[in-house]
């Protein structure tokens, strides 16, 4: 009888850490961008943010969504930091033209990053 219950807790082990695993392949954190930024092609207005992405990287496409809809797609580099930050980080450069670029996003409590090549400057 306790080698059914045995099997049967490690059957459902084996079930929750393949679930666990495909769960990593799609990453997301929230952000709240404080300004106006340009990101690839599309100016984002200050608020909210679902940023999302696929895999593990380093290369990655991210998707900023807002209020449930898509409102940019990037190609961006996922890497990891030494140290965990505190709060999110939203780093900008500006542009010649005086434009705020969104260059990178260091996201609070992981050592996750997402850098964005600017194209331009």
């Amino acid at each position: 009888m306790k080698s059914i219950k045995y099997a049967a807790l490690l059957s459902m082990l084996a079930v929750l850490c393949s679930v666990s695993a495909l769960a990593r392949d799609k990453n997301q954190h929230s952000v709240v961008i404080p300004d106006s930024v340009q990101v690839g092609g599309t100016q984002l207005q200050p608020g909210s943010y679902q940023v999302e992405w696929q895999g593990t990287g380093p290369e990655v496409q991210v998707n900023f969504v807002r209020d449930g809809k898509t409102v940019a797609t990037v190609p961006g580099t996922l890497k990891t930091n030494d140290a965990k930050v505190t709060q999110d980080e939203i780093v900008t450069d500006t542009t010649s033209a005086s434009t705020q670029t969104l260059t990178e996003i260091d996201f609070r409590r992981t050592k996750e990053s997402l850098v964005f090549e600017q194209s331009g400057m």
